[in-house]
């Protein structure tokens, strides 16, 4: 596709597909001989967008001009908010001719989304509230038009691709490997991606309602969530006993906001995310968890999988290590780890794996991760 603009109206149906979408949030004049701010902007965009696709802008004002006849335009407001991947707020406020005070509502509602950029000029009123959000959440700030148009650009970049229902995932989530992969799963079925909402995100961590095609039953099925969060790599260290339930497994106890247990404290192995080598990040997450230094060709691989498919699409992979009689003395009971500076706190703690079962000390997908692992590499006596 050839690089192209497309201005969208107030109430005018978005294209199919795009690159990019910009909507250009702010006041609307109200009063005789007040300008609207949105043809500069749009001309500005046209001679800035430096993609080799299209750039969608979303204007919220009639094509012929200002009018007051709000019938759907909120509904049509709302939609294309969340179609867009960049939402410039400019706020020339003039509390005679452009009041903007449902621009400060939608400011309000979107500050803190990631999405959006501000800006106004210096001698608007009533803006130092909004000033001081964008300052709390990181949002791109300018005195200018040209300089908020020119952060919402910047972040943009040259956009993706996007048609049908991939249009409603923004680009700070498109862009994501855990969406990406989780994507390719979907399209390698054969399934369609016919709508999806945004829900919640922060950093590499999001929430988004989907509606999909599946493929194999012809049907659409649009009332489920998808989480996601980096790939995790998780370490089964053991000391082997004379049988299987004899086998000794290092565990960490660590708060837990969401456990719902007598004590909040959730019994787990040594894990998390980290950097994109899954056999590093193993390595690192032991050291920091239990304070033992591994070496990388100790452990097991046993290959990854997702722990909750049902609502994650993330994946643990799974590695195993045995370790010696010294090395468990030496760890065991030892803590707080971890990166306490953050919160992290956790304590090392073993037991066998007949405990483990028959005291419920894990949940079942570490249970599982266990059972792997220790039935893979068979316990030594």
């Amino acid at each position: 596709m050839d690089s192209e603009v497309v201005v969208v109206y107030a109430r005018e149906e978005p294209p199919q597909s795009w690159d990019a979408a910009v909507f250009l949030a702010g006041p609307t004049p109200r009063g005789p001989g007040a300008e609207s701010w949105r043809p500069a902007a749009v001309d500005r965009l046209r001679g800035c967008w430096a993609g080799s696709g299209r750039l969608v802008v979303f204007v919220p004002e009639h094509r012929h001009g200002v009018h007051d006849d709000y019938r759907g335009q909120v509904d049509w407001e709302e939609r294309c908010l969340h179609l867009s991947d960049e939402i410039v707020f400019w706020i020339p406020r003039d509390l005679r001719t452009m009041p903007a005070f449902t621009t400060n509502v939608e400011w309000g509602m979107w500050h803190d989304s990631g999405r959006v950029v501000f800006g106004a000029p210096p001698q608007a009123p009533k803006n130092d509230y909004l000033r001081h959000y964008a300052g709390k959440f990181g949002v791109p700030v300018s005195t200018t038009l040209d300089g908020v148009i020119a952060a919402a650009l910047d972040r943009i970049g040259g956009g993706a691709p996007r048609t049908g229902g991939e249009r409603e995932v923004p680009l700070l989530i498109w862009r994501l490997d855990g969406f990406q992969r989780w994507y390719a799963a979907q399209r390698g079925a054969g399934n369609v991606l016919r709508g999806a909402r945004l829900l919640w995100h922060a950093g590499p961590l999001w929430g988004m309602r989907v509606a999909v095609e599946v493929a194999a039953e012809g049907r659409v099925k649009d009332n489920e969530v998808v989480f996601s969060r980096p790939d995790i790599s998780v370490v089964v260290l053991h000391r082997p006993g004379p049988t299987l339930d004899e086998t000794v497994v290092v565990l960490v106890r660590e708060f837990r906001s969401a456990a719902a247990t007598a004590d909040g404290m959730v019994h787990e192995l040594p894990g998390g995310s980290g950097p994109a080598d899954p056999l590093r990040n193993a390595v690192e997450e032991v050291t920091e968890e239990t304070g033992l230094v591994l070496d990388p060709a100790r452990l097991h691989p046993h290959g990854a999988r997702q722990v909750n498919a049902t609502m994650s699409a993330h994946r643990a992979h799974l590695f195993s290590a045995e370790i010696t009689g010294e090395e468990l003395a030496a760890i065991r009971g030892t803590g707080p780890h971890g990166q306490v500076d953050l919160g992290e706190r956790t304590y090392v703690e073993a037991a066998t794996f007949a405990e483990i079962r028959r005291a419920r000390l894990v949940d079942w997908a570490t249970l599982g991760m266990i059972a792997e692992a220790l039935t893979t590499v068979r316990p030594r006596g």
